[in-house]
């Protein structure tokens, strides 16, 4: 079963995160976080309005204020707030309400959607790939939604009623907002419209929502709800919680908190616009914190090529004074999932050597 992970060490042998953290049990030593490679564990919550900017989607095409502030975003922290992207509060809330309820079912009931060992689609854990690998305290359902012949529907919930309509019309706004997006920054590098949009694949990229479950933790302080990495997307669009925060961006070393807006979706990018936009843009080191008293859940959808579509540094961004950063790579994701699971950083095994 797909819920009950074999964990060891105490009585938490044999349970499932759900069950640790309904019954209150100290983390196994899985669990554990006993470094931490990337940034301290300190954080500082004063300067996010400041790194973290809200931008209006709505503007892109006709502030130059607005498009300089993208590029200043996403070429400092990788990340900022997006309003005027069309969604109203009320269906937002949707969205949120229809994955509550579904992780709100019995075990049982959740588990007929139960990722396979080998597979990364479905309701469940992580996946464990290596003995070493320091396990999230988070359930997953993750879901591919476009191109809609790759969806399988049988891990689709049909319990909420509304849960598959809501996902598909959440999806689509989403892939609207970022071809918006991909079209914005080219211009904001005054390269070709289509650049990196052409590069994912137009309407035919590869569209992921994943949604997360972060199940209350008794010890906060030594246990993550996601270990830092970057994500492996083009674009990542998160809906968050807006009772609880948890998310966090590295940026100079210091883990920012990313404040927790209800009409605000939070926008990072992924390693493959990084790859693409030769390293001006960037791909933000994050995480995300336990939380002792409550569940926490969030909604993320990722943009990505087909993983046998060859991706590079778009040709006008490559000069003498910047040249070629990163090599030309096929099936990235997996380049990424493998070292996030290391500890490693994955854009590093790709970065074309100095001259």
């Amino acid at each position: 079963m797909v819920g009950n992970v074999v964990v060891s060490g105490g009585n938490s042998a044999r349970k499932s995160v759900q069950e640790m953290s309904m019954d209150g049990d100290e983390p196994p030593p899985q669990f554990v976080v006993k470094q931490h490679p990337f940034g301290s564990k300190q954080c500082d919550s004063s300067s996010a309005s400041t790194i973290i900017p809200i931008i209006d989607v709505s503007l892109l095409l006709s502030s130059e204020h607005e498009l300089l502030k993208l590029r200043s975003a996403l070429a400092s922290s990788g990340c900022f707030l997006a309003v005027g992207h069309g969604m109203s509060s009320s269906f937002l809330e949707k969205v949120r309400e229809v994955a509550k309820q579904f992780y709100s079912l019995p075990v049982e009931e959740k588990e007929k959607y139960g990722r396979a060992p080998d597979e990364s689609e479905g309701y469940g854990p992580d996946k464990i790939v290596s003995e070493k690998q320091v396990q999230d305290w988070s359930y997953r359902l993750t879901l591919r939604v476009f191109p809609t012949h790759k969806r399988r529907l049988a891990l689709w919930p049909e319990n909420p009623a509304d849960f598959r309509e809501t996902l598909e019309e959440y999806s689509i706004k989403t892939r609207a907002m970022m071809e918006q997006l991909l079209r914005s920054m080219a211009r904001s590098l005054n390269v070709e419209e289509d650049s990196f949009w052409k590069q994912f694949g137009g309407e035919s990229a590869m569209l992921q929502a994943r949604f997360n479950f972060y199940p209350r933790c008794s010890r906060p302080d030594m246990v993550l709800g996601v270990k830092p990495h970057t994500d492996r997307s083009g674009i990542t669009v998160l809906l968050q919680d807006t009772q609880v925060e948890g998310l966090q961006v590295l940026v100079h070393d210091t883990w920012i908190n990313v404040p927790s807006i209800p009409d605000a979706l939070v926008v990072n990018l992924g390693d493959q616009m990084q790859i693409m936009s030769n390293g001006i843009f960037k791909s933000p080191m994050h995480r995300v914190l336990t939380n002792k008293e409550k569940l926490r859940m969030s909604v993320a959808v990722f943009n990505e090529p087909d993983p046998e579509v060859e991706i590079g540094p778009v040709e006008a961004l490559i000069d003498e004074t910047r040249p070629r950063m990163y090599r030309n790579v096929k099936n990235y994701g997996i380049i990424n999932y493998q070292c996030y699971q290391e500890g490693k950083v994955a854009l590093e095994t790709v970065r074309v050597a100095p001259n």
